[in-house]
């Protein structure tokens, strides 16, 4: 089936969730925005009044989230539909969008935030470099595999990911191009800390047996929010992704 963002404003074109890229606007979808969105907004506080691009930037949400309190930021994509989605949606005079490939920016800018994308890249190092050419500081954030994919596995059914990484792995793929790392994990928190802990304890046979799963769940996504997520460190390998700070 087949999920397209609803209520969009005019003249704005809507993107079909391919599972690429997350969307708002789509209800089923809610839960891998707002884990977006909270990282989004974490980085946004440490990079007001910065000159910031945002890669792979997709849908333009966070962009705009980051032009909130940035001075300028620069959203960056090579999909031709969702760079003009983001180009008419969102609209501010310190943001603005370019159509090119991630590896192509060559722009000076303060800081980089590139999200949830280096595990679709097929040949990352190059572009670390050019990333870490291009700013002093970058935000570069991934899935966790040991908690993303089946236990064991090299990596999840996610057709767009080419490879998924563990917290070791991940800072041995960053190390070499940048001064810094620091690794933080992004966690459950808040309702999706009591639905884990629930479900931990028998929740799923309790709403199967009860026939509360859709109506439960019909209310329950759409309702989470960046405020359920917590980003902290330790106890990396349980976190859902990781969020690198790197400084060059």
């Amino acid at each position: 089936m087949a999920y397209v963002q609803d209520n969009q404003p005019e003249g704005v074109p809507p993107l079909e969730l391919t599972g690429e890229r997350t969307l708002p606007d789509v209800p089923e979808e809610n839960y891998w925005y707002r884990r977006h969105v909270a990282v989004y907004e974490w980085i946004a506080e440490r990079c007001a009044g910065l000159r910031v691009a945002d890669l792979a930037c997709g849908e333009g949400y966070g962009s705009d989230l980051l032009a909130r309190q940035a001075a300028e930021v620069i959203g960056v994509d090579a999909n031709p539909e969702a760079f003009e989605h983001a180009r008419v949606r969102y609209r501010r005079d310190n943001l603005r969008f370019e159509r090119c490939l991630v590896e192509d920016f060559d722009e000076d800018v303060d800081a980089v935030v590139f999200l949830q994308t280096i595990e679709h890249i097929q040949e990352p190092g190059p572009l670390l470099h050019r990333i870490a050419e291009v700013a002093p500081d970058a935000y570069i954030s991934t899935p966790n595999r040991l908690t993303l994919a089946p236990p064991g596995a090299e990596k999840s059914d996610n057709p767009w990911h080419l490879r998924e990484f563990d917290a070791r792995e991940y800072r041995e793929l960053l190390g070499p191009h940048f001064a810094r790392v620091e690794l933080l994990g992004l966690f459950h928190a808040r309702k999706l800390r009591a639905h884990q802990l629930a479900v931990r304890f028998g929740w799923d046979r309790v709403h199967a047996a009860l026939h509360l799963t859709k109506p439960f769940y019909r209310w329950f996504i759409p309702a989470i929010s960046a405020r359920d997520f917590q980003l902290r460190d330790g106890d990396l390998d349980r976190a859902l992704d990781f969020v690198a700070i790197c400084r060059a």
